[in-house]
C-alpha cells in the first residue's frame, strides 16, 4: 500500500474530524460568506506526482478553492431554484459517501429497497397514487429525459415498432406540444434523437405561461395521431401551472403521452391554499420532479415517475451474465441510464424521516411568504417593477436599469445572488425562494441591496 494511503487509513478517525469542523465552520459562517463568487483568473497546477496526503489536500482545497465557492448553500442565493441542504439531508449525503453504495442491484444490498420506501414516501407527498413507480435520478434534466424516452416508446407501441430495438428512425415524424418548455425538455428531445426542432409550442393567454387548452386541442387535432404534450406545474420565469386536469381530459378525443415537469412546482400539493396548482398530476403519464430544489437535499437529486415501467425496462435494460433479468420486480439499472450510481435517495430518506410532510410543508409555506414579501417590496424600489402576480416562490421583476449592470453590482456586494432572464421580450431579474435558511431579515437585505444597486 502506498505509504501515504497507509498513513491516512491510521488517521482516518482525525482526518474526518478535520472535515467535520472545517464543514461545520462553513455553515456556521453561511451568513457572511458571499452568495455569488465573481469568476477568477486561477492557473492550473500540476498534479502532484507523490501525492500530499488527505490533510496536505484539505489545506490545499480550502486555501486555494474554497474561498471561490460560492454561498449557494446559503439563505440569500436567490438564483435559478436553489434549495439548500437541511441538517437531517446533510447527515444522510455523509453517510452515502461512507457506505459508498452502488445502488443498482438487490443482489448484494438493501440500498435498492430504502430508495424503494423512499419513492413511496415521495409519492405519498405529492398525491400520487400507487401504479405509478418511481426511480432517482440526477436532476430535472434527466428526469425529464427519462420520462420522454417513456413516451417515445409509447409512441412506438402506438405505431406498430420498437423505438428500443429498431431505432428512432422506425419511428417517424413526432409531434411534441408544449406551452412554456422548460430548456431541459428542448435538450432531452435532442439526446433521444427526436429533436429540438419537433417541439411545437402552443399559444398560451396574454400574461400568463400557461398553455391555453384549446389552443392545445386544435393543436392536436391538427397533428392527426398520437403526440407527446409536456405540461408544466410550474414555470421558471413566474411558476404558472397548465391546467393539468383540462388538459388530460383531451384524452377522450386525442391519443398522446402527458408528460409534467413538475420540477419544483410540484411541492405545491404539500399546502392546501395551493394544492388546486396540481389538481390532475395523478394522471400524467410520466413526471418530473426536482429534489436539490424544494425538498433542499445536496445535489444532485430528482425522481420520475410513469405509470408505464414495462415500457421503462424496454428501453433501459441492461443484459449481462451477472446481472438479474428484468422480471416483474426490475432492479434499478433495468430503469434509467445509469448502471452504476450513488445512493441518492439517501439524503432524501433522512429528510423525510426527520421532518415529515410537516417539516416540508412549514419550508414551501414560508418560502412562499418570503416571496410575496420580496414581491410587494419591489413596488418600493425606483425604477423596478414586477412583471408577473408572484404566484408561488418566484418574484420575476424587471428595472430601468440595464439588468447586467444590477447583477454585476448586486453579485459585487456578496448580499445575494439572482438569475437574469428575459419574460415576454423584457431583460429581467429572476429571485427564487426555496432554501430553507432564508426568513424575512434576509428578504429584506436583499432589497436594500437592489435598492442601493438601482440608486448608486
Amino acid at each position: 500500500m502506498d505509504s501515504r494511503l497507509a498513513a491516512d487509513l491510521g488517521d482516518l478517525p482525525d482526518l474526518l474530524t478535520a472535515a467535520r469542523d472545517y464543514a461545520a465552520g462553513i455553515l456556521d459562517g453561511l451568513d457572511d460568506r458571499p452568495a455569488a463568487v465573481p469568476p477568477s483568473d486561477a492557473v492550473p497546477m500540476p498534479l502532484p506526482a507523490g501525492g500530499l496526503g488527505a490533510a496536505k489536500a484539505l489545506e490545499l482545497f480550502r486555501d486555494r478553492w474554497a474561498p471561490g465557492f460560492s454561498g449557494s448553500a446559503g439563505p440569500r442565493y436567490l438564483g435559478f431554484v436553489t434549495g439548500g441542504a437541511t441538517p437531517a439531508a446533510l447527515l444522510g449525503d455523509w453517510l452515502t459517501g461512507t457506505f459508498d453504495q452502488n445502488a443498482c442491484t438487490r443482489q448484494d444490498s438493501s440500498a435498492v429497497d430504502l430508495e424503494r420506501e423512499t419513492v413511496a414516501w415521495l409519492r405519498s407527498l405529492f398525491g400520487l397514487k400507487d401504479d405509478f413507480s418511481g426511480t432517482f435520478v440526477t436532476g430535472a434534466t434527466m428526469s425529464n429525459t427519462v420520462g420522454l424516452a417513456i413516451g417515445r416508446e409509447w409512441l412506438g407501441e402506438r405505431r406498430g415498432v420498437s423505438v428500443a430495438r429498431q431505432g428512432v428512425a422506425a419511428l417517424g415524424d413526432v409531434t411534441v406540444l408544449s406551452g412554456s418548455p422548460h430548456s431541459s425538455v428542448y435538450k432531452a428531445l435532442s439526446m433521444l434523437g427526436i429533436g429540438r426542432d419537433q417541439l411545437r409550442t402552443v399559444p398560451v393567454p396574454a400574461g400568463r405561461e400557461a398553455v391555453d387548452v384549446d389552443a392545445l386541442d386544435a393543436a392536436l387535432s391538427e397533428a392527426g395521431g398520437p403526440a407527446i404534450v409536456v405540461a408544466n406545474a410550474g414555470t421558471v420565469n413566474t411558476v404558472d401551472f397548465d391546467d393539468l386536469r383540462a388538459i388530460a381530459a383531451l384524452k377522450h378525443r386525442h391519443d398522446f403521452w402527458l408528460h409534467v415537469d413538475a420540477a419544483f412546482g410540484g411541492f405545491a400539493a404539500l399546502v392546501p391554499e395551493h394544492r388546486h396548482l396540481v389538481d390532475g398530476l395523478d394522471l400524467a403519464d410520466s413526471i418530473c420532479v426536482d429534489l436539490h430544489k424544494w425538498l433542499n437535499v445536496p445535489y444532485d437529486a430528482a425522481i420520475q415517475f410513469t405509470r408505464r415501467q414495462d415500457l421503462q425496462v424496454s428501453i433501459f435494460q441492461n443484459a449481462a451474465a451477472y446481472l438479474t433479468a428484468p422480471g416483474t420486480d426490475p432492479d434499478l439499472f433495468h430503469l434509467t441510464p445509469e448502471n452504476s450510481r450513488r445512493l441518492r435517495a439517501l439524503p432524501a430518506w433522512f429528510a423525510l424521516a426527520a421532518y415529515g410532510a410537516d417539516g416540508h410543508r412549514e419550508i414551501v409555506e414560508r418560502s412562499i411568504a418570503l416571496a410575496r414579501r420580496f414581491g410587494d417590496a419591489v413596488a418600493t424600489l425606483p425604477g423596478a417593477r414586477l412583471l408577473s402576480p408572484v404566484r408561488l416562490n418566484v418574484v420575476c421583476l424587471a428595472t430601468d436599469r440595464d439588468v447586467a449592470a444590477v447583477l454585476k453590482a448586486v453579485v459585487a456586494s456578496g448580499e445575494t445572488f439572482l438569475t437574469p432572464t428575459v419574460y415576454n421580450g423584457v431583460p429581467a431579474l429572476r429571485a427564487a425562494f426555496s432554501n430553507w435558511r432564508t426568513r424575512a431579515a434576509d428578504v429584506d437585505r436583499v432589497i436594500a441591496v437592489l435598492r442601493e444597486a438601482l440608486t448608486s
